[in-house]
């Protein structure tokens, strides 16, 4: 059943992130048509990144809450490790990778629950504290799946010179893609149903890619 669930979800997610895409796409053009500056970008990782682990942390943990007998300390865990992690993953490790492939001259990895801890750390935990006392909370996954893809291109948009070409742009949109989906979806969904247990409350179809939690 996780499987069919998973593969589901999976599925019903790529053609929204790519839509995701063509929006970070487009936001980068801009940005790079008008010479906005690095410091932007940084200012708006920094705030959407922590939005991110916030989202990521409440759906995750509500995921966690409404599919399993809901005990204390795991669900703790699962919410933390579930958004930090994998908010991590999808915000600064993976897009990374590519500045990294694509040498751009500011390469970096910017790590939020270590540079900001005082920030990231306690959204996070907001977050699941929102998910455990009311897991029924609704959300709309269309923004967290914006949220992730936005934070993704500004931590890029930080690494990159003046301008860029067409190949680079293209590979750009590729991480942009990987960034978000596998991870985002992962976070939702996988990473808290790898954890619930046959005797756990029945696991029904989570949320899909328009839907809300």
């Amino acid at each position: 059943m996780k499987a069919v669930v998973i593969a589901t979800e999976l599925k019903a997610h790529a053609p929204f992130t790519a839509f995701g895409t063509v929006t970070g796409i487009v936001i980068m053009a801009a940005f790079i048509q008008f010479q906005i500056s690095r410091e932007i970008s940084s200012t708006l990782f920094w705030t959407l990144h922590p939005l991110h682990v916030l989202v990521s942390a409440l759906v995750t943990t509500a995921m966690y809450r409404l599919h399993s007998n809901g005990r204390f300390w795991p669900t703790i865990i699962i919410g933390y490790i579930g958004s930090v992690g994998i908010a991590t993953l999808s915000d600064s490790l993976i897009p990374f990778v590519g500045e990294w492939l694509l040498n751009m001259p500011h390469r970096g990895i910017h790590l939020g629950f270590i540079e900001k801890w005082w920030l990231v750390n306690p959204l996070a935990f907001a977050g699941i504290a929102i998910g455990y006392i009311n897991p029924k909370t609704k959300f709309s996954h269309t923004i967290h799946v914006f949220l992730s893809t936005w934070a993704s291109l500004f931590h890029i948009m930080m690494a990159m010179g003046t301008s860029i070409d067409v190949v680079t742009a293209i590979l750009v949109a590729v991480f942009l893609f990987l960034a978000v989906w596998v991870p985002c979806c992962t976070s939702d969904i996988v990473f808290p149903l790898l954890w619930i247990k046959k005797n756990d409350a029945e696991i029904v179809s989570p949320v899909t890619h328009g839907g809300a939690r």
